[in-house]
């Protein structure tokens, strides 16, 4: 029989935590809150009470202070031009200077060097450094040379400038290696850490998590794993199973966790989507272990631990500032657009009037965001029975009711100009998944798994699914693919996209 060494002494021969055995595991599966509680506070670090100090920049992370850093090396680069310049006797506006840094910044945003990441080295981000640099100064240089009127007196202004970009290019680098280096500290000592589950017990997530543990300077502190079926091993799981996947909810919002990291797991992908949708609600970040991992390329794109390559998932399109900016955008539009067309609003409400008798508005329940109700609002093209005729009846498309009036609105999509009110109140926005009614919502919840998810988002007057032609009498698992793939990748520009292609569709006549 071989010997056993105590866990302890193992431990400390290895200089990584205290791991938790087998038997803890299985308690904390049969009791996951309780042991879980337990195990939680015998991790915290002793050094709670000095965080302190720290607990803003935890908070804010690191682009704020990657984003201060570089603006703190553009003004060293303005006050070194304006040196030089006094010295050499050379005229050199400090605002050239001032344009080209901001203009680095920009560029530095643009290359992702501004975002959150587990691994910082200088080295890693020099190549990208100094692209952005000769691209910022190539376009200073030009600009000043189509602004001068004399070549020559360009050339010798320039050389001042050259200086003040060296230095704020300088300054970029010696800045951000030495708050690279403080963040690392700051991560190693447990002052600037994010707490973190792990969904999947098997052999990757419980290596994924020794790593977190032995080398903090990544500044995830996972805390547990989340697992139906978590396997039993030779050896033991470093931390506790908290439950399983399905109480991902639960855990983000009762233990505080801000990360997730999904490794392999024992649930179905199909599964593990929805899951892993939940934390759109949270203020976490999420990153997965890719299935074939030793074969993935880590790019810029990407995270690694330790040798671990992991995919860090795109935050949730309305954390995201620019979705501020839409429902701003929506408001503006809707607004300037109900002023623009009022007389036409006036006209097509008295033409519905005179086809059709008293009623102008069609009101109808439809599902908004998180499955709010709310009445969508259009020109009336045809009269129903009775509500649960108007509720239940797909298409009417080829309905005999409908008047040659309400065929061309319905054509033309003018029956559904009433909505810029619903975006103007907020029920709707102008790009967006089309709100159904809820007798199909229902149906569709439990046809098509992902239908439900198209719901994370306002309604739209416009949306993907129907600038590819999904609208009417079409696939349903079709749609949902097309409005998830929309939130998924959700941008300005691409709501842009979507208006613009919509006008097309409406001026081609490919309504209903």
């Amino acid at each position: 029989m071989r010997s056993v060494e105590p866990p302890e002494a193992a431990h400390a021969r290895r200089g990584t935590p205290i791991t938790v055995p087998v038997s803890r595991v299985a308690e904390a599966h049969d009791q996951p809150h309780a042991a879980s509680a337990s195990a939680v506070r015998e991790a915290a670090p002793a050094r709670r009470a000095f965080r302190a100090p720290w607990t803003l920049l935890s908070r804010l992370g690191t682009p704020p202070l990657l984003v201060a850093l570089d603006g703190l090396a553009v003004v060293m680069g303005v006050v070194g031009m304006e040196v030089v310049s006094r010295q050499v006797g050379l005229d050199a506006p400090a605002r050239k200077t001032a344009a080209f840094g901001a203009l680095l910044i920009v560029l530095l945003w643009q290359a992702g060097l501004h975002r959150s990441r587990l691994s910082l080295s200088i080295l890693d981000d020099l190549p990208v450094l100094l692209g952005r640099w000769l691209a910022a100064a190539a376009v200073a240089v030009l600009g000043q040379i189509a602004w001068s009127q004399t070549l020559w007196q360009d050339y010798v202004v320039n050389w001042a400038f050259l200086w003040g970009a060296v230095t704020t290019g300088v300054a970029v680098v010696v800045l951000r290696a030495i708050g690279y280096a403080t963040i690392r500290q700051l991560r190693s000592r447990g002052l600037v850490q994010h707490r973190t589950v792990v969904v999947g017990a098997g052999r990757v997530g419980a290596q994924v998590t020794e790593i977190l543990q032995a080398h903090p300077e990544y500044g995830l502190h996972p805390i547990g794993f989340l697992d139906d079926d978590p396997p039993v091993f030779d050896s033991i799981l470093p931390l506790p199973v908290l439950g399983g996947p399905q109480s991902l909810t639960d855990v983000l919002r009762e233990r505080r966790v801000n990360n997730v990291v999904v490794a392999f797991s024992s649930m179905k992908e199909s599964e593990m989507v929805s899951v892993i949708r939940t934390c759109d609600r949270f203020d976490c970040e999420l990153f997965v272990v890719p299935r074939l991992y030793e074969l993935s390329h880590v790019d810029t794109a990407m995270d690694a631990a330790w040798g671990f390559p992991l995919v860090r998932l795109r935050r949730a399109t309305y954390r995201s500032p620019a979705w501020r900016v839409k429902r701003l955008l929506d408001v503006l539009v809707s607004g300037l657009a109900i002023l623009v067309i009022a007389p036409l609003l006036l006209l097509l409400a008295a033409a519905v009037r005179l086809d059709g008798g008293p009623g102008i508005l069609f009101r109808q329940e439809r599902v908004g965001v998180d499955g709010r109700h709310f009445d969508v609002l259009k020109f009336r093209s045809m009269r129903p029975v009775d509500d649960t005729e108007s509720a239940t009846n797909w298409s009417i498309a080829q309905d005999d009711r409908v008047s040659r009036l309400g065929r061309f609105l319905r054509m033309t999509s003018l029956d559904e100009l009433p909505q810029l009110f619903n975006i103007l109140r907020g029920d709707m926005s102008l790009v967006g998944p089309r709100p159904e009614r809820p007798y199909f919502v229902d149906q569709f919840r439990g046809l098509y798994p992902s239908y439900e998810a198209r719901h994370r988002v306002p309604s739209g007057l416009t949306g993907w699914a129907q600038v590819h032609g999904l609208r009417g009498d079409t696939s349903i698992a079709d749609r949902a693919r097309f409005d998830n793939y929309y939130i998924e990748n959700w941008s300005l520009w691409l709501d842009l996209k979507i208006m613009l292609r919509t006008v097309s569709s409406v001026l081609r006549g490919a309504g209903r």
